[in-house]
């Protein structure tokens, strides 16, 4: 009987511990993985979003850049981490919905290693021809491509991201015939369709605006619901008869998956309070990033639905990352 009575009170001091725990985080710095290099669009969101979060939660926030294999690295080392709290990460798209079906080999699993916080922000994809393309609407360049099969090339920031699979997309709704240049980042795939070498690409908005405000991109659609305020009247691929084309590149807040659920709603509450504050929200926007900070369930959800919709177009593609 003493041997149950015991363990009895084990169990006990074990279930007041996790909340005591958690009562008394945060008590030290955090480290905010970027699974980027520094000065990147993911490693701009970040620092906005810290600097806020920071002031809220009452301790400092310290960038890590972890770059590697297309952000799976950094994003892994924090799978892994300790479940304290104290590791999180942003994490963009392609590691959370696509690489899972574009790898046979994923260093993580998206849903069950990681705990999905929050969304932090969506970043508009925006379909651009370089200004010699003879063409000024989404309509025209599907004529242009179907009269040319397999001569028109776009370039992407890399396979199997959102700019490429953002094409993809596009080129199954349109059926139409595209080649297809992969660059290792925005700078080099960018430079190329200025000069010329490629003939078209998506990519987020604040990567192509300056280019496109100057006259030598021509933007034909935004691939979000909604249009944006930087360029007003650019059309939706929906309103321009194209709904099946939504494409926006997305980040999110993710720890390791068995962080205890009080310290997750802490981060959760820092996080979604930042986001909700017009200094973020202005400074994010002035980047082109819409902030989120929705519930955790949504943000999941969410995630599901992305490795299910991009799982389809990466299938009918066929395209595969060893």
């Amino acid at each position: 009987m003493r041997s149950w009575i015991e363990l009895a009170c084990v169990i006990g001091a074990l279930a007041l511990a996790q909340p005591a725990h958690a009562q008394d985080f945060p008590n030290r710095a955090i480290k905010f993985v970027v699974p980027f290099p520094a000065g990147g669009p993911a490693d701009t969101i970040s620092r906005i979003l810290t600097e806020k979060m920071a002031s809220l939660i009452g301790q400092s926030m310290v960038i890590e850049n972890r770059a590697g294999a297309g952000g799976l690295t950094g994003i892994a080392s924090v799978a892994k981490a300790e479940p304290d709290g104290y590791t999180i990460a942003i994490a963009p798209s392609s590691g959370l919905a696509m690489n899972i079906n574009l790898r046979e080999n994923m260093p993580f699993h998206p849903l069950k290693d990681l705990a999905l916080i929050t969304q932090i922000v969506s970043v508009p994809e925006i379909l651009v021809v370089n200004e010699k393309v003879p063409v000024a609407s989404l309509a025209e360049l599907v004529s242009l491509a179907k009269s040319q099969p397999g001569k028109l090339v776009f370039a992407s920031t890399g396979l199997g991201g959102m700019p490429h699979l953002a094409m993809e997309l596009l080129k199954l709704t349109a059926q139409i015939d595209l080649v297809h240049v992969p660059y290792t980042g925005a700078a080099p795939a960018v430079n190329d369709l200025l000069g010329g070498h490629v003939q078209m690409m998506f990519a987020d908005v604040p990567v192509l605006l300056g280019s496109i405000q100057s006259g030598k991109l021509r933007a034909l659609a935004i691939g979000s619901k909604t249009r944006i305020a930087s360029l007003p009247s650019l059309a939706t691929t929906a309103e321009l008869g194209m709904p099946q084309v939504e494409a926006d590149n997305w980040y999110g807040l993710v720890a390791p998956i068995a962080t205890p659920p009080p310290i997750v709603a802490k981060i959760h509450a820092a996080a979604t309070q930042a986001l909700q504050s017009d200094e973020v929200k202005d400074k994010l926007a002035a980047q082109g990033a819409l902030a989120v900070g929705n519930a955790s369930a949504e943000f999941s959800s969410y995630v599901k639905s992305e490795i299910e919709r991009w799982g389809g177009v990466i299938a009918a593609t066929g395209i595969k990352i060893k």
